[in-house]
């Protein structure tokens, strides 16, 4: 089932840090949110012969959760408290990717590693950062995203390229809505590089 197009939120105002107030009576469901970038829409440039296969992002412990992530420099990983993403981040990661390249028109076949689909190249990718940074003297939090990427060939195994994006985003306000609405735009910033790189990867249609 596709994710709505719409950041979900209820009643998230202000930064609240996990574990900051004491729980009387039994623990409330979290507000949830999905990481829905904008499509990207169509890229320039020749459709790929190939097809591609998209792995599970691999993610530190910090990250490989459904809990969102918060940084205080220059160690401090928190979470913001009664709020979580829709499902574990590298889940979200992975399904909006495949729905950038989906979008893009320049690729007809793209499929999640788990789909068995035959692809000629797997697109890997490791979340290095995807946090709200709060900085000292800075009200509203700074999003930061940085994701490591290889393209692999299916059969040989040969890597054939390799890259970094980040994008850093500040938030509009101090609050979880602001943040995650950062983080979102941030995403969808890396995609915006991350696709066009990746259909570059090899020769077009003749």
């Amino acid at each position: 089932m596709s994710i709505s197009r719409r950041v979900l939120f209820a009643g998230a105002s202000g930064l609240i840090l996990a574990g900051c107030a004491d729980v009387v009576g039994p623990l409330a469901a979290p507000k949830l949110y999905v990481l829905t970038p904008p499509l990207l829409g169509p890229v320039p440039g020749p459709k790929v012969a190939w097809a591609l296969s998209i792995a599970m992002p691999e993610a530190t412990a910090g990250l490989d959760a459904d809990r969102i992530a918060i940084l205080r420099p220059p160690s401090g990983l928190d979470y913001y408290a009664d709020v979580a993403w829709a499902d574990r981040l590298p889940v979200l990661v992975q399904a909006a990717l495949v729905e950038a390249f989906e979008s893009s028109g320049r690729i007809a076949a793209v499929a999640r590693d788990s789909d068995g689909a035959r692809a000629d190249y797997v697109l890997t990718t490791d979340l290095r950062e995807f946090a709200a940074r709060y900085d000292a003297g800075e009200g509203a939090p700074l999003a930061v995203v940085r994701i490591g990427v290889r393209v692999v060939d299916a059969r040989s195994r040969k890597i054939s390229g390799t890259a970094v994006f980040g994008k850093e985003v500040r938030a509009a306000a101090n609050s979880v809505a602001a943040g995650v609405a950062a983080l979102t735009a941030a995403y969808g910033a890396v995609l915006a590089d991350l696709v066009p790189w990746v259909l570059d990867r090899s020769s077009p249609v003749t």
